[in-house]
């Protein structure tokens, strides 16, 4: 992968999300038809998948790169794995944000927000939320609330940090940084099977409504802008290096 976002992790990939407030259509020929004009234009997505609530169209994952579409009742999904550049990533995208307002009847004024999601996964054999809490959390006053008087066999269950921030006056559009950890039973025990990463991410969301439908593409480029800076400035330095760091010293 080219990206320098993707030299940082296991895996990096950009998603998008275009939710709307009515119901999308469903009917056979419809779908049929969404999805052939989006494998002409990306040969590679050739596989048609039913998952619960969802109707995907993906390329083949045997590599490391690969693409996919989901539609579901109230929003229209894609993701790129492991772009050869940032550039590329954008481009599918807004080639969907072309696609789709035609094929399934959407409005500037059905349209509820855009956002997109950068997410960086790390491989970690270890306890991934006793990673993060000595990663983010040990030197802070949070610490307190992991040593309990009177429970000496306490231990951490659940540290996946979530902060939000409105980034203009009207709340309109809004960036998430998350951090996720995998791989334990709900009782605490470690899971037995292959190991899954830890996912940092970051989401730019901008509320709609937008005065045509031809604007999502210039929309995507202002929240791709964003995002680039608020993943070089505030992700990487804050959240992905100190776990990075903590999963090599933890090895």
């Amino acid at each position: 992968m080219a990206t320098s976002f993707g030299a940082l992790c296991t895996d990096f990939y950009i998603n998008q999300k275009l939710a709307v407030k009515m119901d999308l259509p469903y009917d056979r020929e419809t779908i049929l038809h969404l999805f052939e004009r989006v494998r002409k234009s990306e040969p590679s997505m050739d596989r048609f998948r039913r998952y619960d609530n969802e109707l995907a169209l993906e390329s083949g994952r045997r590599e490391a790169e690969y693409k996919w579409l989901a539609l579901r009742q109230n929003s229209i999904r894609t993701g790129h794995v492991n772009p050869e550049s940032m550039e590329a990533a954008y481009r599918f995208h807004k080639l969907i944000l072309e696609i789709v307002p035609f094929h399934l009847s959407i409005s500037p004024l059905d349209v509820d927000y855009l956002d997109l999601m950068f997410g960086f996964d790390l491989e970690c054999n270890d306890n991934h939320d006793r990673v993060v809490y000595d990663a983010l959390l040990a030197e802070s006053p949070l610490a307190n609330l992991a040593n309990l008087p009177g429970y000496p066999e306490a231990k951490l269950l659940d540290v996946q940090p979530v902060v939000g921030l409105a980034l203009d006056r009207r709340g309109e559009t809004q960036a998430y940084f998350e951090v996720k950890t995998r791989a334990r039973g709900r009782r605490g025990q470690v899971s037995r099977s292959r190991p899954e990463p830890i996912s940092i991410l970051l989401t730019v969301r901008k509320y709609g409504p937008v005065e045509s439908v031809e604007e999502l593409k210039n929309l995507c480029d202002i929240i791709a802008e964003q995002a680039e800076r608020l993943a070089s400035d505030r992700l990487v330095p804050d959240l992905l290096t100190p776990i990075a760091r903590q999963i090599t010293s933890s090895a």
